[in-house]
């Protein structure tokens, strides 16, 4: 006689955390003033400062995500103020 098969459970999901959606700005250091939009229909990203004002866009892909674009904005103003410490020395 043979054995009757037995039901295995599928592995349970693997939970993936949510990436943040609102920053904190690098202008006014204000902890969560920063929002990213993203017009996909014009492929353009923008991250705006509701409390300074300041304001970031650029490009995005089908592939980009709010932390890209403010990581973006970080690495732009880290550019610039190295080049401003470059032309002072």
């Amino acid at each position: 006689m043979g054995k009757r098969k037995s039901r295995t459970k599928p592995p349970p999901r693997k939970r993936r955390d949510k990436l943040d959606t609102v920053f904190s700005c690098p202008f006014c250091n204000h902890g969560t003033s920063v929002e990213c939009k993203i017009d996909m229909k014009n492929l353009i990203g923008e991250a705006s400062c509701r409390i300074c004002e300041e304001s970031f866009s650029t490009t995005v892909t089908a592939l980009t995500e709010p932390i890209d674009i403010y990581s973006e904005w970080i690495d732009e103003c880290e550019r610039v103020n190295n080049l401003e410490d470059d032309g002072a020395e």
